[in-house]
């Protein structure tokens, strides 16, 4: 037995030897190999725009150079990529930009930052060209920019105008026993909806028509002054669905040439004068934000201006590239307060909030900050309710017109199981020596008393966010109140009402800060920069991932992405300062 085990404890010795030994070079190779190989721009090239890998404004930093090797977002997010075609504009190596078959998981307040970067680039006398098999609404959102737009013989366009969608769970609660208990407050709040009708309130399908309209009056509004075709035009060809073939894409000037791929890149070799039977070249997006994000020099460094990334659920903990943190959150506020070269905090919002204690934690963080030096908002493609929430206390809110706002509102869901119990002839007493001394149990009817005390906590919690608003705002309770009860808005509708100061993207709220610090020359910073420990690191590996794509295989993708949201409302603890429901304009 001795023998079998010193065999044994060698043969693990040599395993972990060599583990050690693989990841030591592979972490030696990725933090100085990449970095001394470099990107190359051979001169007449075209950039491929292909952002199908591309989803956050922020790929993440971490202190543990483990967990960057690993890290599945790279180093890369649409601010690097948006940097990138602004430093395109003035590389003579770069002749043009070619969005080839684009398929990007962006949301609308990204893809409208995304198509204004091109818009700038075609200004620099550059060309900006489409192709594709078939357009999606979104994705021709964004190609429309582009001039000429091609599109294949047998594909097809999708312009029909926006929707979304709301299922009811009313019924199927009392007939399956499955019950969620509801405490809410602001009439707007219809992410509880569902559990409370069999149909849509007419608060909600005011507030959610009145979105929908607002964005799509954004993307026409965009798409007429690139192809030149009036609105009313455009709102007649999505009535009508008057472009849904190649032929009467091109017949209502949607698209310009109905060609094969193959024409399309002779088109690009002509312009660059290069032999048909050669091939031109190419860089993709990605591989040129790389380049330019390691070799950018700052301006000043003395100067700095502070970028904090706030993306995702707001959450307790540290947080993540895809989740609001309080430790990663205010750990970057606090270093950047007490940067001395910092002088001023922009603030990166792309979120529909979640924990309402978190939200205030952050708040007061901000607030605290904002003593010391300015703090510009910047608004990605949500900033409601605990998104809202982090936003209202700073000098200067910038929003993109359809940027997803307010739904300033709380709430507070609990499952309770108790008919369905009672049908499988479950049943549960308590036993207690003071009248509220038992926690909350979901095999137990819902207490009137413990239900009075819970709305109590959330009418309190309403009350602070609607005060932290008016203060931050410069507005009174009742004019907060007024536009508050959960109600959803845009950007552009925002403006209007106050929530924010003016619309524009990151760059516009960078300057303001620069011109609230007094500065003229200046550095950017980007934060959070994340505490992941080794175990954290195999949530990376290879294996994980693979899980989650067999997974998505086995179930099917919005199968998958329903198990995810029922992991999220488990996760979710204490009210919720969170957007109505999850927007999935299409």
């Amino acid at each position: 037995m001795k023998f079998l085990g010193n065999v044994l404890a060698t043969i693990i010795g040599i395993f972990v030897f060599f583990m050690l030994f693989f990841f030591g070079i592979v972490l030696i190779g990725a933090i100085f190999g990449g970095e001394s190989e470099g990107v190359v721009v051979e001169n007449n090239s075209v950039i491929e725009l292909d952002l199908g890998n591309i989803q956050n404004d922020y790929a993440g930093k971490y202190k543990d150079p483990w967990v960057t090797v690993f890290s599945e977002n790279k180093t890369i997010g649409l601010i690097d990529i948006l940097n990138a075609i602004e430093e395109a504009k003035n590389d003579d190596d770069i002749k043009g930009i070619s969005i080839l078959n684009s398929n990007s998981g962006l949301g609308m307040a990204q893809s409208k930052a995304l198509r204004d970067a091109l818009e700038s680039f075609k200004k620099s006398g550059k060309f900006v060209m489409a192709y594709a098999n078939s357009y999606s609404q979104k994705e021709y959102y964004i190609n429309s920019v582009a001039s000429p737009i091609y599109i294949n013989p047998v594909g097809e366009m999708d312009f029909k105008g926006l929707s979304s969608e709301i299922m009811f769970f009313k019924d199927f609660q009392e007939k399956s026993g499955l019950k969620m208990e509801v405490i809410r407050h602001g009439k707007y709040k219809s992410a509880v909806e569902p559990f409370l009708e069999n149909k849509m309130s007419d608060a909600n399908r005011e507030q959610t028509t009145a979105l929908l309209t607002s964005v799509w009056n954004s993307v026409v509004n965009d798409i007429s002054k690139s192809r030149n075709i009036p609105v009313a035009k455009l709102n007649e060809i999505a009535n009508g669905l008057q472009a849904r073939t190649p032929e009467m894409a091109k017949a209502q000037k949607l698209v310009d040439i109905i060609a094969y791929e193959d024409i399309y890149h002779d088109a690009i070799k002509k312009i660059l004068k290069v032999d048909k039977d050669k091939d031109y070249n190419t860089i993709s997006i990605v591989d040129y934000a790389q380049k330019v994000a390691t070799t950018s020099l700052s301006k000043d460094s003395s100067n700095e201006i502070a970028i904090i990334y706030a993306q995702g659920e707001i959450m307790g903990g540290e947080g993540d590239v895809t989740v609001i943190g309080e430790g990663s959150m205010r750990r970057s506020l606090q270093e950047a307060r007490n940067n001395k070269d910092v002088k001023a905090i922009v603030l990166r919002i792309d979120s529909p909030g979640g924990s309402a204690l978190t939200s205030d934690l952050i708040w007061r963080e901000i607030e605290l900050t904002k003593k010391v030096k300015p703090i510009v908002v910047s608004m990605g493609n949500y900033a409601a309710s605990g998104g809202y929430y982090i936003a209202c206390n700073a000098n200067t809110i910038f929003a993109e017109e359809n940027t997803i706002t307010g739904s300033i509102g709380v709430f507070g869901v609990l499952p309770n199981f108790t008919p369905l119990a009672t049908k499988m002839g479950i049943y549960t007493e308590q036993v207690k020596t003071h009248t509220n001394a038992a926690d909350y149990s979901p095999f137990v009817p819902l207490d009137e008393n413990f239900k009075a005390v819970t709305l109590e906590g959330v009418e309190h919690i309403y009350k602070t966010f609607v005060t932290h608003v008016a203060t931050g705002r410069k507005m009174t309770f009742a004019q907060v109140d007024a536009i508050a009860q959960g109600r959803v808005w845009t950007g552009s509708e925002a403006l209007k009402i106050g929530l924010v100061d003016k619309i524009g993207g990151l760059n516009d709220a960078i300057a303001n800060a620069a011109k609230l610090a007094k500065i003229k020359t200046y550095s950017t910073q980007n934060y959070p920069e994340y505490e992941k420990n080794f175990e954290d690191l195999f949530a990376g590996f290879p294996f994980a991932t693979s899980k989650a794509a067999f997974i998505k295989e086995e179930i099917g993708e919005e199968n998958y992405r329903v198990m995810q949201e029922i992991k999220k409302l488990q996760n979710r603890k204490g009210v919720q300062a969170m957007l109505p429901y999850e927007i999935n304009i299409r």
